[in-house]
């Protein structure tokens, strides 16, 4: 299962920044946002469904020394948004960072995929991560703020396997929104730009996995047959994030990276 590896020292790259990660109650959301704290962040809001998860992390968060909230939200509802980002607003007075991190990886073909379904996966996947940015960029606005958006994608925008259309049509949308927003706040300089995350160990795809009928010991056998050996972690992620976010990438915007160990359109 996924290891939490992540940064065991502060070098003030993210000091004086507040972010906000959704998803931050589990999994890569939860490792980010650890990341995030290391790195010397400001203060940190974390989001989601998942109360005693939330709880768990914020008061780990509180504890390393780096004031963090937690705000239950369903991000498939538009003020559940709108309140999470109000929250950061009121309690730090400024965000400079936003992660949207949480998604659902239902699965679902083109003939199985109902109409409510697709709709699902679109509020949390496409129209959660809108409504979450246009909320915080008002506020990056008002503060004149050099904010940075980063959006966790998935390499399906490319394609993705037909047990996963739905999902994979949401990732690619929200691609397409991060960089349309980018150049829309270009002049604002504000960045935004998105994590084309390849196949990832995360309690999610273990929860998947075993629900598919693969076996308990699914990671040891997957990662056996991959390239470098293993799945991506939180820390991968994290640490791209966390350079995104930074003054590092100020010059970085409308980027759609892929993070992967399969290069796309590679054959043998």
């Amino acid at each position: 299962m996924m290891k939490p590896a992540l940064a065991t020292s502060s070098d003030g790259k993210l000091s004086e920044k507040v972010v906000i990660v959704t998803g931050g109650t589990q999994g890569m959301g939860e490792g980010i946002a650890h990341h995030l704290a290391a790195l010397g962040a400001d203060g940190l809001v974390i989001c989601g469904r998942n109360q005693d998860g939330g709880e768990r992390v914020a008061a780990a968060l509180n504890q390393s020394g780096c004031p963090s909230s937690y705000i239950r939200a369903d991000l498939a509802r538009e003020e559940d948004c709108r309140q999470v980002v109000q929250a950061c607003d009121k309690r730090f007075g400024r965000v400079n960072g936003l992660v949207n991190a949480a998604g659902t990886t239902t699965r679902g073909t083109l003939e199985d995929t109902t109409v409510d379904l697709w709709d699902n996966i679109f509020a949390i996947n496409v129209r959660g991560p809108f409504i979450l940015t246009q909320e915080a960029v008002r506020i990056m606005k008002r503060q004149q703020t050099r904010g940075s958006i980063v959006n966790i994608l998935s390499i399906a925008v490319h394609c993705g396997a037909a047990t996963i259309m739905a999902y994979s049509a949401s990732k690619a949308a929200l691609g397409i929104l991060t960089k349309n927003v980018a150049h829309a706040l270009r002049f604002d300089r504000i960045r935004v730009n998105g994590i084309n995350m390849g196949w990832a160990d995360t309690v999610g795809e273990h929860t998947v996995q075993t629900a598919d009928g693969q076996p308990e010991n699914w990671l040891e056998l997957a990662e056996a047959k991959e390239p470098f050996g293993r799945l991506l972690q939180a820390h991968d992620i994290a640490n791209l994030t966390a350079y995104l976010l930074s003054d590092d990438a100020e010059m970085m915007t409308g980027s759609l990276i892929d993070f992967d160990q399969h290069v796309i359109g590679g054959l043998d």
